[in-house]
């Protein structure tokens, strides 16, 4: 005997087939969670919880690694929050004299990998500085760390993109979390160079430390 569905349950079945499709089609790059502010220590008032400015395009992208544009002294606060040890930061630029002294003040290490902002970033990228860059964020002991470079869209999206791609992340996945943050300055030469960047001398350093 063939049972017949009614027209509202198949309604109600197409509804739940239709939201099992969308949920499957989230990838990846859903794993950027929005950043929760950390709290202030008791006593602070809320003019000290409107000064946690986060710097352009931060995020978090590992437990202990976090990215974003060039942090400015409105910045600093927030950062002090992250606790961090290590800046690693990708321009040829000197580093601005008033980010190194609240580097100093804050005992904060910076790794400078002078990376040319060029748009023909796979012709001049140095990949040797891109896997020096990667060891350094690797390595468990400068965690808390932030990566960086001026916007925290091109060299930082081909650092972490690299980082995804050891992290085991397919290239979709990759270049999704890349555009979500470069957004129409997308660059198809930064895609290119993630895509072929070989991680196969980094391979042992992941096992325990992303």
């Amino acid at each position: 005997m063939q049972l017949e569905i009614s027209p509202r349950q198949r309604s109600q079945q197409e509804e739940e087939a239709e939201q099992q499709l969308a949920e499957e089609a989230v990838g990846d790059v859903a794993s950027i969670e929005l950043w929760v502010y950390p709290k202030l220590p008791v006593g602070e008032d809320d003019a000290g919880a409107a000064a946690l400015v986060p710097p352009l395009n931060f995020a978090e992208v590992h437990d202990g690694i976090f990215r974003s544009g060039l942090p400015t002294a409105d910045n600093f606060t927030f950062l002090r929050s992250l606790k961090l040890r290590s800046i690693v930061y990708l321009c040829p630029e000197p580093y601005p004299e008033e980010n190194t002294r609240f580097l100093e003040q804050n005992g904060i290490k910076l790794h400078q990998f002078g990376i040319d902002g060029s748009k023909e970033l796979l012709v001049n990228i140095p990949e040797e500085k891109i896997r020096e860059a990667l060891k350094v964020i690797l390595d468990v002991r400068n965690r808390p760390v932030l990566i960086h470079c001026k916007r925290g869209k091109h060299r930082t999206g081909c650092v972490v993109g690299c980082l995804r791609k050891l992290q085991k992340w397919c290239l979709t996945s990759v270049f999704d979390e890349y555009q979500h943050f470069a957004a129409a300055k997308a660059r198809s030469t930064d895609q290119r160079f993630m895509e072929l960047f070989d991680t196969s001398s980094l391979m042992h350093l992941t096992a325990s430390q992303c």
